[in-house]
């Protein structure tokens, strides 16, 4: 009898320390994590290489899961075979929270891969295939939280919406941008978006994990270069072509980096950067709106830490150009695309008429083909609070960055509408660790993505639940 009482007085107890635990202490179980592996793998193998997308067919794969859990939800096909499906948990009055993820992959040359580009399949404790990263692995912890809440049946103090998308690795277009327009209602209301972006990473296998949550971006102005020039045989140099015209406009572009600058986000971000570099480069990178004015240090950011070196100044790429279809023919006209990345502190239409100057000269036109608009997310919020408390909780030691993305994302649509957005996923990186993101081999840890989900979760259920 007294052992049965101790054992009811233990077990009330436990009870109670988990009803006073904090949020971030309520994992989720082995088995979802164990759905959200399988998940996936099955994602993978969905082809959704964007051109053409076919995401209807992830669509699907999601409305199976919805169908099966007893979640309504909506789906709409922006043009066809480009799918986007919506399921909203209904909560308090607090702005609903939006999960959002694209479906779409970029395409991959298998001949560089050593598996099957949509395998799925696990090798060396890896989940290897297109998108493991970017990002089917974030999509399914996205969806191993949102149906942890929803089995729960937990009362929410806020909406918190699922919404898999189209087309972003090509402008979102088909997608979010879409979406918008067409289904405004899916984000009236909403106060925060979860999205890619960010990343945790250390150094080494005992180094400070850095969890990036990131608030901004640079910002894609895609531009065509255009010349016209009289034709004629290949025999008979001209002294301008519409070709040499092209060439010229890109030497100039290529030969005058554009000056460097620093926005209040980069700062900080180098600032926090700092704190973990070595003693050659920490000066430098806490104090970088001063270390800009130093050429030697220009040269060697660019040479060694590209990705941010672009974070300091307006970028492009020269990528694609194209003049005669036939080798002895000088062409009537020419063109070249080039990708810009702007800093989010002016407005495209400024940065094209300064591109416009730059090259006036050579009479090349410039036109746009996509060009985004910037916006910075605020960090003085409760989600952004709760990705540092909750972090800090589980990984004690860590700490959390502000950080600024070269690349795009859906975000830049959802903050246009003056919803915070946050790149955050807690899968932990090493900082030298191959990840296939966007080349061969993609693939991500079965262990990291496990712990990620569970984590993920955690930081959900902190801001959705009182």
């Amino acid at each position: 009898m007294l052992t049965r009482r101790l054992s009811l007085l233990f077990s009330s107890l436990s009870i109670s320390l988990l009803l006073l635990a904090p949020a971030s202490q309520a994992q989720i179980t082995d088995d979802l994590e164990d759905e959200a592996v399988a998940w996936l793998q099955q994602l993978i193998q969905i082809d959704t290489i964007n051109p053409p997308g076919n995401e209807t067919r992830a669509m699907e794969f999601f409305a199976d899961i919805f169908d099966a859990e007893g979640i309504a939800y909506e789906t709409a096909e922006s043009a066809p075979g480009r799918g986007n499906i919506w399921a909203r948990l209904e909560g308090g009055d607090e702005p609903a929270l939006i999960l959002l993820q694209h479906t779409d992959v970029v395409p991959a040359n298998e001949e560089f891969w050593t598996i099957p580009v949509l395998s799925g399949a696990i090798r060396d404790g890896h989940i290897l295939g297109r998108g493991a990263r970017d990002m089917k692995g974030l999509g399914s912890i996205q969806l191993a939280t949102f149906l942890a809440l929803h089995r729960s049946g937990v009362e929410l103090n806020r909406d918190i919406i699922f919404l898999a998308t189209a087309d972003e690795e090509a402008g979102g277009f088909y997608g979010v941008g879409w979406l918008i327009d067409n289904r405004p209602e899916i984000f009236e209301g909403a106060g925060f978006v979860l999205n890619e972006g960010g990343g945790a990473s250390h150094d080494h296998e005992e180094g400070e994990i850095v969890f990036g949550v990131e608030v901004t971006q640079k910002v894609p102005v895609w531009l065509r270069l255009t010349s016209v020039d009289t034709p004629g045989h290949g025999s008979s140099p001209r002294p301008d072509t519409a070709v040499s015209r092209i060439v010229e406009a890109l030497h100039i572009i290529q030969n005058n980096p554009l000056p460097p600058r620093v926005i209040g986000p980069v700062a900080n971000y180098f600032d926090g950067l700092a704190v973990d570099m070595s003693p050659e480069w920490a000066p430098f990178y806490a104090n970088i709106e001063q270390a800009i004015e130093d050429p030697d240090f220009l040269a060697r950011l660019h040479a060694e830490r590209p990705g941010h070196h672009s974070l300091i100044r307006d970028t492009c790429s020269l990528t694609r150009m194209q003049g005669s279809s036939k080798i002895n023919v000088i062409p009537p006209t020419a063109w070249a695309e080039i990708d810009c990345r702007i800093l989010p502190d002016k407005p495209a239409g400024q940065f094209i008429s300064e591109l416009q100057a730059l090259i006036a000269e050579t009479d090349v036109e410039i036109s746009t083909i996509m060009a985004f608009t910037p916006a910075i997310s605020e960090t003085n919020t409760r989600l952004f609070n709760a990705i540092e408390s909750v972090t800090q909780e589980l990984h004690p030691g860590s700490r959390v960055q502000a950080s600024v993305s070269t690349g795009f994302t859906d975000s830049h649509f959802t903050r246009d509408l003056g919803i915070v957005s946050y790149g955050f996923n807690p899968l932990i990186t090493s900082t030298d660790e191959h990840t296939g993101v966007h080349g061969n081999d993609e693939q991500v840890p079965v262990d990291r993505f496990r712990r990620a989900v569970s984590d993920y979760y955690a930081v959900v259920r902190n801001v959705v639940i009182d």
